[in-house]
């Protein structure tokens, strides 16, 4: 409805403004300076059609086009209100993502230090068990070792002791082979020997 007013007014000041140059241009005799000034009997007409024009234009077509130029303005407004809303969301929106990213980056270093840290401890506490371990096991090597040792002791010297008494009863002859207290006489003084040798 609008739109046909405008186009109506638009069409009624084209016919009107076509008037005096129709009629300017039937006179093909007149001279340039009679071509710029019109004759009376066109302008009054000419004037006329153009006040009409000029009213319907104010009175139906101008309302319409200043209505069509605010509501126009009124939807830039909105929209640039509208763009200026969402980008402060966006901003906003950045910035708790971001502070939900560096939350995250503190927690995964916090979590990979903690990490660390119980990865150390626990490498520490395995070769410490280690170690433990080795010295025990060493620990009981070396009383093995001892135990065997003691036994080889006991057994070379009895074995030794029986040899001598043997040697000593071949030497001294048959007395030692009667006399039991003899022959633990002579044992106990090889032992001596014998350890004093081994000591």
């Amino acid at each position: 409805m609008k739109l046909d007013h405008i186009r109506v007014s638009a069409a009624l000041a084209a016919a009107a403004c076509m008037v005096p140059s129709v009629a300017f241009a039937e006179e093909g005799g007149a001279s340039g300076a009679d071509i710029l000034i019109p004759k009376p009997a066109e302008f009054i007409p000419a004037l006329v059609i153009f006040l009409i024009i000029l009213a319907l234009l104010c009175k139906f077509a101008w309302p319409s086009v200043m209505a069509m130029f605010e509501q126009r303005e009124k939807t830039i407004e909105d929209s640039i209100k509208e763009a200026e809303a969402t980008r402060e969301h966006a901003a906003e929106t950045r910035r708790q993502a971001d502070s939900v990213i560096a939350d995250a980056r503190r927690q995964a270093s916090d979590i990979v230090l903690a990490a660390r840290s119980d990865a150390e401890k626990e490498r520490a506490r395995i070769v410490a068990d280690a170690h433990a371990e080795a010295e025990d096991i060493i620990s009981k090597a070396h009383d093995r070792a001892d135990d065997e040792l003691q036994r080889a002791y006991a057994s070379a010297t009895d074995s030794i002791a029986k040899v001598s008494v043997a040697v000593a009863g071949k030497i001294v002859g048959d007395a030692l082979a009667d006399d039991p207290a003899k022959q633990k006489e002579i044992i106990k003084k090889y032992l001596a020997e014998v350890g004093s040798l081994h000591a």
